[in-house]
């Protein structure tokens, strides 16, 4: 069985991507291979910084591994918080990161968005990379309580909720992450 890391410390992703690829794969976190450094993300683009997570694994650790690298871009904002999503307003809190974001959109009546993922994924040498996209808009206040970041704002084309009033199961089948994944996982597969 081949090991392959996902560079991430959550072990619920860890665990339901490991699911999905057994029994080809053996799938770790950055915590099993005792990797305890906060890999700095420092590109300009997802791709860049999940190219930098799957390459800080693969050149220490000597592992192959994939690593993803989301956010939110907003049509109005020049594709803003993008890359910076989680400390778009300077730290890392998703309440205050929603709240100024809605602050930014107030009175702005083009209220498209899209939430990607890049994941990186370095085997052999190489690397290959996913994106998955979704398109929606802003709502101008919070509805719902599920998912995390930008979810309670963020409206998905052809859905009249949120992805925060949206059930996980269903969130997870049509999301960024989840369409990136699936690509990951097809190539995996072959």
């Amino acid at each position: 069985m081949q090991k392959l890391v996902f560079a991430t410390n959550n072990a619920h992703k860890t665990e339901e991507v490991a699911k999905i690829l057994a029994p080809n794969y053996k799938v770790l976190n950055l915590k099993d291979i005792n990797c305890l450094v906060d890999i700095p993300e420092t590109g300009a683009t997802f791709a860049e910084n999940a190219t930098l997570k799957s390459s800080y694994v693969s050149e220490n650790f000597g592992l192959d591994c994939f690593a993803d690298d989301s956010g939110l871009e907003v049509e109005a904002l020049n594709n803003e918080p993008g890359i910076y999503s989680a400390r778009y307003s300077g730290i890392k809190d998703d309440v205050t990161n929603l709240q100024l974001l809605l602050k930014n959109m107030e009175g702005e009546t083009n209220r498209r968005a899209r939430f990607k993922t890049v994941i990186s994924l370095l085997k052999n040498g190489e690397n290959h990379l996913f994106e998955g996209t979704i398109e929606g808009t802003i709502r101008t206040a919070a509805s719902g309580t599920k998912g995390f970041g930008y979810d309670p704002i963020f409206q998905p084309d052809g859905y009249d909720i949120t992805f925060a009033e949206m059930d996980m199961t269903e969130k997870n089948k049509i999301s960024h992450r989840a369409l990136a994944m699936q690509q990951l996982i097809k190539f995996l597969k072959k």
